[in-house]
């Protein structure tokens, strides 16, 4: 008799897609890595890395491209991930490139999102690497919604949103010339629900600042934003005290909070059903008020 076919649950699809995608990575490429910047989609991407190899231990390197604007929960997190697991941890730091004159800034508290782009590329040529993992999901907003699963980039580390590679059948095309790589988002048909709910049912560490907690915010434009040494206290603007969490993690200068209760998974999963506003769309500064934002930065050279 033919045996019983196995029904996967949506997130047993999701998991088992994405593994298959970061296998066949690793497979053809000669040195991929995979960004980390201890936020919920890359951790959420190392975890299933580890599923993926294990017992093996992850057979590349991580990268956290520093803006050294970040919040000193997730750098701590980052650090004990890369203690814990044993993993070979490459830094591209946005500050260096500013010492070293290649990245100009109006101020030293200025938003160095869009600059993380120039650190990116500058570490994936001295690192040598041919593909980079990374955690792009196509819900996330319209330039992510338009990308491949591998995604090809030319010697400029650039990207043209016109001329992509079908995929059909997931037949994946990772066919590059020295210098040029393949951007690999190894998630992009989950959703920011379906992290929530992964993470959820795998019982996955993340960074506390992912929960709420009480926090000293300001609002500024709508963002509530976390008084500290990277956003001072505006003149004239009293802070307050408030139960907050956030949704994403990024520069700690323009990404806002969202006030919320939600200490735990199950809390979060609840607040994350019922939003009607992406992750972005609703705490990132810099990329709210421009949809073509995101789109512009990619084709740069950004994630």
């Amino acid at each position: 008799m033919r045996p019983a076919a196995i029904e996967l649950s949506d997130l047993d699809t999701l998991e088992a897609e994405s593994i298959h995608i970061i296998r066949e990575v690793v497979a053809e490429f000669e040195h991929p890595m995979m960004l980390f910047s201890g936020g919920k989609d890359s951790v959420l991407m190392l975890y299933l890395a580890r599923k993926a190899f294990a017992p093996a231990p992850v057979p590349f390197p991580i990268m956290h491209v520093d803006t050294g604007h970040n919040f000193p929960e997730v750098i701590e997190f980052r650090d004990r991930t890369v203690a814990e697991l044993a993993l070979r941890l490459e830094v591209a730091s946005v500050q260096e490139q500013i010492d070293a004159g290649r990245i100009k800034v109006g101020h030293p508290l200025e938003s160095r999102n869009r600059h993380q782009t120039v650190a990116l590329l500058e570490g994936i040529k001295n690192g040598g690497f041919d593909a980079v993992f990374g955690g792009g999901r196509r819900d996330e907003d319209k330039a992510r919604a338009k990308e491949r699963v591998l995604s090809f980039r030319d010697k400029f580390g650039q990207w043209d949103p016109k001329n992509q590679r079908p995929e059909l059948w997931r037949l994946y095309n990772g066919r590059h010339q020295k210098g040029e790589h393949i951007r690999v988002f190894p998630i992009s048909d989950w959703t920011e629900l379906d992290v929530w709910r992964y993470l959820a049912r795998e019982n996955v560490d993340l960074p506390p600042i992912y929960f709420a907690h009480e926090r000293e915010v300001v609002e500024v434009e709508g963002l509530l934003m976390a008084v500290n040494e990277f956003f001072p206290l505006p003149d004239g603007m009293e802070p307050s005290r408030q139960m907050v969490r956030y949704r994403t993690v990024g520069d700690a200068t323009s990404t806002g909070a969202v006030e919320s209760t939600a200490v735990d998974y199950e809390a979060v999963i609840a607040e994350t059903a019922v939003s009607r506003i992406t992750e972005r769309g609703a705490t990132r500064g810099d990329d709210r008020f421009s949809e073509a934002a995101m789109e512009d930065r990619k084709k740069e050279g950004y994630f």
